[in-house]
């Protein structure tokens, strides 16, 4: 095949073909993250509410309420869309593209990763028990110790991330976490060690998972010769001096 022809099919396969990492760059950053969830939430248990980072808290909304103008006000609106009801169906979309690309383990990863952190916030919400800001400015379910709307999107784009395993995607994806939980203090819906700990909460969570589902994810990804349907059409047809299309 020409360099130049495989040049572009090299660029071409590398999608959803994870890098793979020792066990133990996993678990460890995994278990320092979900104890870093863990902490505050036992202090706001202990502290019945005043946590000894109250006033860290208390300070970033203030500071938040300086932001408030009708344009950002629109950009959160959709963030606090996107940040729940959005992300779950992109969960959805995200499995069946994995099926349809057989890779249906990953699927399974995705999937799982979303469920787990979602069950797991709700559940942490539920135990601790933290009153949310005064003032929200969307509609709230009870329970602000973690937050919901950061979990959720934190899990889906770590998922991406992984999969994806490009510079890039991660980049997004911290830039993605970052606007949920300044969203989410905006919004007076939650305070910042709430969007802390649903971030911690949910990486962790993700990484466990794929601790777990990595190896068998990679075989998968192989066995399929490390391409999309579509890039392996387009393979074949560089291959046979047709023009992809």
């Amino acid at each position: 095949m020409p360099s130049a022809c495989r040049g572009y099919d090299e660029w071409m396969i590398r999608v959803l073909l994870p890098r793979q990492q020792p066990g133990w760059k996993l678990v460890v950053p995994a278990v320092l993250l979900l104890c870093a969830f863990m902490v505050p939430g036992i202090m706001i248990l202990a502290g019945q509410g005043e946590p000894a980072f109250n006033g860290v808290d208390t300070t970033w909304q203030a500071f938040t309420f300086t932001l408030h103008s009708p344009f950002w006000d629109g950009v959160n609106a959709v963030l606090n869309w996107a940040g729940y009801a959005g992300i779950l169906a992109f969960h959805v979309v995200l499995a069946l593209a994995l099926l349809v690309w057989q890779r249906p383990m990953g699927a399974v990863f995705a999937a799982t990763s979303g469920i787990t952190a979602l069950a797991l916030t709700q559940l942490a919400k539920a135990v601790v028990g933290r009153d949310r800001p005064q003032g929200a400015q969307v509609l709230t379910d009870t329970g602000s110790y973690p937050s919901g709307h950061v979990s959720a999107t934190t899990a889906f784009l770590m998922v991406l991330a992984i999969l994806i395993g490009r510079w890039w995607m991660a980049l997004l994806a911290a830039v993605g976490v970052l606007a949920m939980m300044v969203s989410r203090t905006y919004l007076s819906a939650h305070w910042l060690s709430d969007v802390l700990g649903g971030a911690c909460l949910a990486a962790g969570v993700v990484l466990i998972m794929w601790w777990r589902f990595r190896d068998i994810c990679v075989k998968e990804n192989e066995l399929a010769d490390g391409r999309t349907i579509w890039a392996a059409k387009a393979s074949r047809r560089l291959q046979a001096g047709e023009p992809a299309e």
